[in-house]
Order: C-alpha cells, then structure tokens, then sequence
C-alpha cells in the first residue's frame, strides 16, 4: 500500500476519532487510548469501554498506520512501539488499530 493510502486511512480513522469524540461529548481534558491488539483483545476491550474506535489493517502497514495517527494526535511513540514491523506484527497476531477513552468504562 503506498504512502499515500496509508496518509488517507489514517485521516480516516482520525475523523471517526474526533465524530466520535463529539457525539458522545468528551471533555477536553478527556483522551484516546491508541493501541495495537489482537481479534480477542479487540473483543475484551470493546466490552469494557465504550465508545471505541477500530479498523482491522494488512499487518504490512499497520506500525506505520499507528505511527501515524499517534503523530496526527500528538502523541508520543515508545521506543517498543517505534520498533514495531510487519514481522513483529505478524508474530504476535496483531491485526486491530483500536482507540478507547480508558475513563469511560461501560457500566
């Protein structure tokens, strides 16, 4: 997938993030969670928080997906997470970008 398809998926994903957000009335001191998961750690994460936010991606793109939301939202990347690549991804089964607000847990 070129560059450019990554840099649109990842717009993409940022505007489900901010509609999101404004549908279900963030405050402004209230954030996203962005991670990388497997299919059930996908599954347990949408039954504890709410709203969430995921697209399945070709392990291919994913880290550089990730990278660059996190850039888009100002966040900063862990050096384990700077170092992830399609091998790593493939290994450990991670196929999900999801984002969570982790102080909205559902009741």
């Amino acid at each position: 997938m070129t560059s450019q398809k990554v840099e649109y998926q990842a717009s993409m994903f940022l505007f489900d993030l901010n509609n999101s957000a404004r549908e279900h009335w963030f405050k402004t001191d209230e954030t996203w969670e962005i991670s990388l998961v497997t299919a059930d750690e996908r599954s347990a994460l949408e039954k504890k928080y709410y709203p969430t936010i995921s697209t399945k991606v070709l392990p291919e793109i994913l880290a550089e997906l990730f990278g660059l939301v996190k850039k888009k939202l100002f966040m900063v990347q862990s050096d384990q997470e700077k170092s992830l690549n399609a091998d790593t991804i493939i290994k450990n089964h991670l196929q999900y970008l999801i984002a969570f607000n982790p102080k909205r847990q559902r009741l």
